[in-house]
This record gives structure tokens, C-alpha cells and sequence, in this order.
């Protein structure tokens, strides 16, 4: 909510400017919350206060496409002591378990790993950087980077959008409880894709751990 009353008092061209950043230096592998961020600027949107879901959504795109291509950029070229750097820099985020589970992800499903990263807390962090770091080809990351960014940002935007403007129209006559309604639902939905991508995290997890000699 403190994200919200702080969105709502600053014009709409600043915020289509902190969606992009801050969605952009996310991607760029410095944890940042942009899935809140983008969250709380799509409600804003459905309340009618002058922002364009359009334009948020293509500003978020955008974001989150520039923030990854710089982020595979830096990768390449800092490779493994960059991820040694950031370990100590973000102890919580890039500790060498979240690396390790990261790299088992890109090994398994390469290029899809960037697409879905997208939509994965952990992922889309590292996978800008760890692709950079481990030479993936760069038209491939590139192209799930762009599908994925598009999905992601774009996807996010329209859905809490829209439940936003249902959620206002049922309660319109109660406009705390309709813009609370539309904050909880907001949040429920990424709620409840972080925990899809927490089990999907700890399948991946349980199929990497090493069979013991006696098996």
C-alpha cells in the first residue's frame, strides 16, 4: 500500500519511468521488487488516475528486455567472479545453492530457462547475468529474453488490470474496500505464481540431488 500512495502522488510519466528502471535493474540481476512495483502502477491504472495500461505494459516490456540484454552483457564478460562478487555483495539472493539450482535450471532447459526465469522471483535475477556467464548463444537468449519479457510484463499488466477494474465495478460503492479488494487480489495472484515457481524450484532440486552409491 506505502508503494501504492507513493505511485499515486507522482505523475504518470514517473511512473511509467519507475516501472521501466526499476523492472530494468531487476533484470539486470540487482534484486529489486519489480513484480510489486509493476503490481501496484497496473492497479493504479485500473483506478483510473490517468495511467495508460498500454503504456505500462510496453514500458515494463521494455524494462525488462534492456535490463536482461545488460545483464547478459556484464555476465559475459565478468563470468564465474561475477558471481562470486554478487554472492558477497547479495549473500540472500545469489548464495551458491540459489546459483547452483539457477545453473541446473539452464542446463536442463537452456534457452527456456530465460523464458520462464521471467516469471520465476529467483530466475529473473539470474537470468540475464548466468546466461552471460555460462555463453549462451546470444539469438537465442535473445529471443526468449523478448518473448519472455513480453509475457511476463505484459501479461502481468493486463491481468492485474483487469482485475482491478471487476473488482472496482463490484464494490464501487465502497471505494477503501474496492481499492483494498483490488491490492489483496492483486497480490494473491503473484502470491500464487511465486509459490507454482517455489515447487517448480524444488522439483528441479529433488531430480539434481545425487543418487547415493548403493541405489
Amino acid at each position: 500500500m506505502h508503494v501504492q500512495d507513493w505511485l499515486d502522488s507522482v505523475p504518470a510519466a514517473a511512473v511509467y519511468a519507475v516501472v521501466a528502471l526499476v523492472i530494468g535493474l531487476e533484470s539486470l540481476g540487482i534484486p529489486l521488487p519489480g513484480e510489486i512495483i509493476l503490481v501496484s502502477a497496473a492497479l493504479m491504472a485500473s483506478q483510473h488516475s490517468g495511467v495508460n495500461p498500454v503504456v505500462l505494459g510496453a514500458c515494463a516490456t521494455a524494462g525488462a528486455v534492456i535490463g536482461d540484454s545488460i545483464g547478459y552483457a556484464i555476465g559475459r564478460k565478468g563470468g564465474r567472479p561475477l558471481l562470486a562478487w554478487l554472492a558477497r555483495r547479495f549473500p540472500k539472493h545469489f548464495s551458491e545453492g540459489h546459483v547452483a539450482t539457477a545453473e541446473r535450471s539452464f542446463e536442463k532447459w537452456g534457452m527456456w530457462a530465460v523464458f520462464f526465469g521471467r516469471f520465476i522471483a529467483l530466475l529473473r535475477i539470474f537470468a540475464g547475468p548466468l546466461a552471460g556467464v555460462l555463453h549462451m548463444p546470444y539469438w537465442k537468449f535473445l529471443i526468449a529474453n523478448v518473448l519472455g519479457g513480453v509475457c511476463w510484463a505484459g501479461g502481468t499488466t493486463a491481468a492485474v488490470y483487469y482485475v482491478g477494474v471487476v473488482a472496482e465495478g463490484w464494490l464501487k460503492k465502497f471505494s477503501y474496500v474496492g481499492l483494498a479488494a483490488a491490492v489483496a487480489l492483486g497480490l494473491a495472484t503473484m502470491l500464487i505464481v511465486q509459490r507454482k515457481a517455489k515447487k517448480a524450484r524444488q522439483q528441479v532440486d529433488r531430480e539434481a540431488e545425487p543418487v547415493g552409491a548403493g541405489d
